[in-house]
């Protein structure tokens, strides 16, 4: 199995995220697609065993080169800024010896490492998401056959939207949800409040839904 982090400048998060990984029986390699860096960041990746690889700036187009140069037979997907809690070895490690594995992607449940109401509204929120609508985001992380992620083209190189196109081709019989958690940096839902953030998220989302390009969208969401 095979991990894949973008990164830009996360050299403050990017430590605890690899730290929860741990290379070992399940996982044999790490894979930082770095966009550009200024910071530690790189330093930090290596230093932690990871393999490093530039990228052309942008979370689809990191994703893809990631997943370019990964030789495992499982790729993990996971964003700079969220790391998954103890227990996710076993539950990757079910998910992947089921019956049909090969055929579903999964996902983890997301956690935010904020105690405030609002936090735990947003979850309840993203849970029902996946539930209802069988669209996890990024930041919840993909876990994915590389037979299956190849079959339905990989993530393609937008500027937004990378993982809502790709769970879209893979269609909602195919995405599963793990059965262990993501704790996701909730430093953006703090700096521009979490309603805010929250519509402006499901503006790009209903944007994308009507044809808008990405490269639009992502003016609005920056």
């Amino acid at each position: 199995m095979s991990a894949v982090i973008p990164t830009l400048n996360e050299a403050v998060s990017l430590p605890l995220t690899v730290a929860a990984l741990r290379l070992g029986a399940i996982l044999r390699e790490i894979i930082v697609a770095d966009g550009g860096s200024s910071d530690e960041t790189l330093a930090i990746a290596r230093a932690a065993g990871a393999r490093v690889v530039a990228a052309a700036r942008g979370r689809g187009a990191q994703l893809a080169a990631g997943a370019v140069v990964a030789s495992g037979d499982w790729l993990l997907f996971l964003h700079a800024d969220c790391r998954l809690e103890r227990g996710w070895e076993d539950a990757v490690r079910a998910f992947v010896c089921a019956p049909g594995a090969e055929d579903r992607a999964g996902y983890f449940e997301l956690a935010l490492d904020d105690p405030a109401p609002a936090a735990r509204r947003l979850e309840r929120i993203v849970d029902w998401r996946c539930r209802w609508l069988s669209l996890p985001y990024g930041d919840q992380g993909m876990l994915i056959a590389r037979s299956l992620y190849d079959a339905v083209g990989g993530f393609a190189p937008l500027p937004l939207m990378e993982d809502v196109a790709l769970v879209r081709r893979l269609g909602r019989r195919r995405v599963a949800r793990i059965g262990a958690r993501s704790v996701a940096s909730a430093r953006r839902y703090r700096r521009d409040g979490y309603l805010r953030r929250s519509v402006r998220n499901l503006a790009c989302l209903v944007l994308y839904f009507a044809g808008v390009p990405p490269e639009r969208i992502c003016r609005l969401y920056r």
